[in-house]
């Protein structure tokens, strides 16, 4: 049995003790939370544990890095993260930027919000960390016997409600079962001795195994549930390697916990037994807003996430409290002025809600001010200006603080008309930026133009006018080895398609979502420089 000797919010831990623990929890984190506690008043930290109802818990697994050194750098982990909304993940390979201080603070609010707070070991090539909506009261971590690039993280947190919630973040060894089997023997003694039964408790991470049935299930089951049902993807499949043939990827609860589970739901879609986040087959990928269907297939991305949610009691353990979750539009989505368009909503304990939207990110116009929240779904005519930071909030129409909005920007687009300017032959130096691109490419004329050196870029514009394929070709003399991405207008930053093998010529296709202006960008693999020829074709794509 798992020792109770440290103290639960049940055996009466009250706000005095709150401060003291929080600068334990920053001597223990080194690099966690950025909460300073002695800037906390003990009378907002009394007024945060004031009484609540009914709350949603939605926990998530993840070790969704895709950049070359294990990171979130790319970005896919982070729209993942955006779009599936956990409150409590036990998060792998935690790395960002240069992983100061000030960088993974950046990645947790771009991620998750700037009021989450969070835990990440020290002195680890791949460390694990925890991150939280709620306040984590202490936190550290216990070695990991057989690798020496990562432990056993764990965090204490402030949920709502009698009980704390104690999150454990893993990354097993590939070496093989028994090893593995190893490491959960050593986790386990270490859960026994140090977390109270009467709290809450998740094992939560990468666990490499190859099945269900191996030593290290039954090992974990001293200390938390490991059998069915499982989260399943929108296919029914509970695998979470990139191949999706083996469950390498868990969320464990305890049976105080697990009495609690509830439906992953998620715009209109609801997975029973919890969700396998693979954005491959997601469907409608609009429900998941700003994750794009590619990135759980984007290079480097081993892992699925998983996602299970509970249904817990506050404070009081009897008055519900409402919510509400904006299902559509969440972010990403391409929007014509004029259409029709759904915004879809998930709520509980609201009557009404009130629906408004905002093109600038701070100017909310109303949409509805009073519409059942039992329907989930409202028919919004688009309005007709153009902008690529538009937003959708719902809120309980009696009580506005109960509010959510879209996770990021969507664009609404208008019919653009066609740019004037002749289809350009010949690239114009300097276009090493976005804002100083060549153009415009017409469909099917040939372009000219150089990498003069190791570190020159050339940026290309070229318009579509209706929604369809675009082609990009790019052809180089000899052997040299150029790359091509493909951007739209709204996001500059992440990629939309690629041409980047050793293929000549460099060619691949993109399916435009809307009208507007596309952007290609030419480097050079490791500083190769080449002259070359791009071709855009597509019939959608301005002459």
């Amino acid at each position: 049995m798992r020792q109770s000797h440290l103290s639960s919010k049940r055996a009466g831990l009250g706000p005095w003790l709150l401060v003291p623990l929080l600068s334990l929890v920053l001597a223990a984190c080194g690099e966690g939370t950025s909460v300073d506690p002695q800037r906390v008043p003990e009378e907002e930290l009394s007024t945060s544990r004031s009484s609540l109802g009914e709350f949603r818990l939605r926990l998530m697994a993840a070790n969704i890095s895709s950049g070359n050194n294990q990171s979130y750098d790319p970005g896919h982990g982070i729209r993942i993260f955006q779009g599936t909304k956990p409150d409590v993940v036990a998060i792998q390979e935690f790395n960002y930027g240069n992983n100061s201080d000030t960088a993974i603070r950046s990645f947790v609010d771009t991620a998750f919000g700037t009021g989450f707070y969070y835990y990440r070991e020290t002195g680890a090539q791949i460390p694990n960390g925890i991150i939280s909506r709620w306040p984590i009261i202490s936190a550290g971590e216990w070695t990991d016997p057989k690798v020496g690039n990562r432990d056993f993280a764990w965090a204490r947190i402030d949920i709502p409600g009698p009980k704390d919630l104690w999150v454990v973040s893993v990354h097993l060894l590939t070496s093989g079962s028994g090893v593995r089997n190893e490491e959960a023997v050593s986790l386990v003694q270490r859960i026994k001795d140090n977390i109270p039964t009467g709290d809450y408790l998740s094992i939560g991470g990468d666990f490499n195994t190859d099945s269900r049935t191996e030593s290290a299930f039954g090992t974990f089951s001293q200390v938390v549930t490991t059998s069915a049902p499982y989260p399943a993807d929108k296919n029914g499949n509970v695998n979470t390697n990139a191949g999706r043939s083996k469950p390498y990827d868990h969320v464990l609860v305890d049976s105080d916990l697990l009495a609690y589970q509830t439906a992953t739901v998620i715009g209109s879609s609801s997975f029973s037994g919890g969700l396998v986040v693979d954005t491959r087959v997601y469907s409608p990928i609009s429900e998941i807003s700003p994750a794009q269907s590619s990135d759980s297939g984007s290079t480097n991305m081993q892992h699925m996430g998983i996602i299970k949610d509970f249904l817990l009691p506050g404070d009081d353990g009897t008055t519900p409290v409402g919510s509400v979750t904006v299902g559509s539009p969440n972010g990403g989505e391409s929007w014509a002025a004029g259409s029709s368009q759904a915004i879809t909503w998930t709520a509980t304990n609201i009557t009404n809600v009130k629906l408004e939207y905002t093109l600038n990110g701070s100017t909310w116009n109303v949409i509805s001010a009073s519409t059942p929240a039992s329907a989930g779904t409202y028919t919004w005519v688009v309005p007709g200006s153009a902008t690529t930071a538009a937003r959708v909030r719902v809120s309980d129409a009696a009580n506005t603080s109960i509010t959510d909005s879209s996770n990021a920007a969507f664009t609404i687009t208008t019919t653009p008309t066609p740019d004037p300017t002749n289809a350009i032959t010949q690239e114009t130096e300097s276009n090493n930026t976005a804002a100083t691109a060549s153009g415009r490419v017409g469909a099917g004329t040939s372009v000219s133009g150089s990498l003069s050196t190791s570190t020159d870029v050339d940026w290309f514009k070229f318009t579509v006018t209706t929604p369809g394929t675009v082609t990009v070709k790019l052809t180089m003399p000899g052997g040299a080895d150029l790359d091509w991405y493909l951007y739209t207008e709204s996001d500059l930053n992440f990629f939309a398609a690629r041409g980047y093998t050793t293929s000549n010529p460099e060619v691949a296709s993109y399916n435009a979502p809307s009208a507007g202006t596309y952007y290609v960008k030419v480097v050079g693999y490791a500083g190769t420089m080449s002259s070359y020829s791009l071709l855009v074709t597509g019939a959608g794509v301005q002459p």
